[in-house]
């Protein structure tokens, strides 16, 4: 939804001590955007995840998988230098968590002592994707900003301006899967998310008893040159039940909201514990089976 973007953008704002009066973009040149920009502000801290390779650079990550699971307490700890002295060249600093939620327990303390006590003109942004998992703590101890999804319309006029040559239907399942995020509808651009709303579409509406066409989609997605529209898949296959659920019935959605979180649920745990492609693929696939109108109808 651009949570990040804000965050790097207003943090932007406040180190090039403007008022603000002028919107974000009287920030956007200037000293302190081209410190930001080479990533050497003095008074600018940004925790991620690092790269699972000793040495490797942030920027060099491509694939999610190659990233650490946390954001370590040793990184938070790494806060204490800049907290501890006067700023450098702003009149304020900024630390911005991206994620909150990829805080290790130890870190997400370490970061709450922080938080308690604040030192004097220091600003915290925690970019959080599941605020309901931060310790209630943290939760407290911070003022929330929520960014609601863009709706289909916007998707429509945003991606008829930013990928004007976007075929229709490629552009209706990036609409689809983004559910309403911009920055996840540019990132699976590319890995042909028509067809597999396509393979989804067929297997929903005419069922598979056999399994042979849930069998073919996850061979295909569990190719390692596949592994980009694998992780993309993760993301739109939850949002095709829930598409699904917005056009039943009322007295009808409960098996589709049932499919829906044991679907979100396995996405979910796909990466982090390593389940085999091939299976978390078929599994969702039997999930959508299970829903199908063609089946339903020969009952």
């Amino acid at each position: 939804m651009g949570k990040a973007s804000f965050a790097v953008r207003a943090a932007r704002l406040l180190l090039s001590d403007s008022d603000g009066a002028d919107g974000f973009d009287s920030a956007d040149t200037g000293p302190a955007s081209a410190l930001m920009r080479a990533g050497s502000h003095p008074d600018l801290k940004i925790l991620q995840r690092l790269p699972k390779k000793d040495g490797q650079d942030l920027e060099d990550v491509t694939d999610e998988t190659d990233l650490k699971r946390n954001i370590s307490v040793d990184q938070v700890r790494q806060l204490q230098p800049l907290l501890g002295s006067k700023t450098a060249i702003a009149s304020r600093r900024v630390i911005i968590i991206d994620a909150a939620d990829d805080l290790e327990r130890g870190g997400a303390n370490a970061l709450l002592k922080n938080l308690e006590e604040p030192p004097e003109n220091t600003v915290f942004f925690l970019v959080s994707h599941a605020p309901q998992r931060l310790l209630p703590t943290i939760r407290s101890r911070c003022r929330v900003q929520r960014f609601d999804p863009l709706t289909t319309e916007r998707m429509e006029a945003f991606l008829s301006e930013r990928l004007p040559d976007l075929g229709v239907s490629e552009r209706s399942a990036l609409i689809l899967a983004a559910e309403g995020s911009p920055g996840r509808a540019l990132a699976m651009h590319g890995l042909d998310m028509a067809d597999i709303t396509q393979q989804l579409g067929t297997i929903y509406r005419e069922g598979d008893r056999s399994g042979r066409l849930g069998s073919a989609l996850a061979q295909k997605l569990s190719l390692k040159a596949a592994n980009e529209r694998y992780l993309a898949f993760l993301e739109q296959a939850p949002a095709y039940f829930a598409a699904i659920a917005r056009e039943r019935q009322p007295s009808d959605v409960a098996p589709v909201i049932d499919a829906w979180r044991e679907a979100t649920d396995l996405a979910a745990r796909a990466i982090p514990l390593t389940l085999d492609k091939q299976s978390v693929v078929f599994r969702m696939a039997r999930l959508l089976a299970g829903l199908s109108t063609h089946r339903d109808a020969r009952q």
